[in-house]
């Protein structure tokens, strides 16, 4: 289903702009949470360098949209993007459900649990950025667009690796607390999927 609407976003102008802005706005929150994330004091550079990757792929994607129209999806508002309610809700409703999970696997408070939300919640958003980037970029490449995301699909494979180090050291049987997280994450993106599809065929 996901290249299907893919291939009719990518088709339509305006409907490819807000899509990259979309995404763009997505990276930004991610960057932003990272941040949000972070010890007073304890930080180390695998979270710096991943906040300042995330940021850098919001500042992308928005460029991007040059390539299509300069003057469309200027701002984040809800009308220049795409199923604005469920993009905004997406990622703070992972971020409050891992919390809770993770306060009652690991009894964690504090900056402890804002780290351990940190480490799964990115794990999981890397996972799904994985499968997501390559198959949108077939898309790009199907219809000769200019567009592309081929830098950051590269990024995010390294960052998954970086994450899986670091659940590691968190974590023994980090694996199994992942799954249950990447089943979270699978439920809330269907559910981003399934309002992109009805806001598209309200569109079309």
């Amino acid at each position: 289903m996901l290249d299907s609407i893919l291939r009719a976003i990518v088709s339509d102008k305006v409907l490819h702009a807000k899509w990259l802005n979309t995404l763009s706005y997505m990276e930004n929150a991610g960057a932003k949470k990272i941040s949000a994330s972070e010890h007073k004091e304890q930080v180390n550079l695998i979270i710096l360098k991943h906040a300042a990757e995330e940021h850098r792929h919001a500042y992308y994607l928005k460029k991007q949209i040059s390539k299509i129209d300069e003057s469309l999806c200027k701002t984040y508002t809800n009308s220049e993007l795409l199923s604005p309610n469920h993009t905004k809700y997406y990622l703070h409703a992972l971020d409050i459900a891992v919390c809770r999970y993770l306060k009652a696997a690991f009894n964690l408070s504090g900056y402890d649990l804002k780290f351990g939300a940190y480490l799964f919640v990115t794990y999981a958003i890397e996972v799904r950025a994985d499968e997501l980037y390559p198959v949108y970029q077939a898309v790009l490449d199907e219809a000769k667009s200019k567009v592309n995301v081929k830098s950051i699909i590269l990024e995010e494979e390294g960052h998954l690796e970086e994450m899986i180090n670091q659940l590691v050291e968190f974590a023994p049987n980090w694996e199994g607390h992942a799954a249950k997280v990447v089943s979270m994450e699978k439920n809330l993106f269907e559910q981003w999927v399934g309002s992109l599809k009805d806001e598209l065929s309200v569109t079309a």
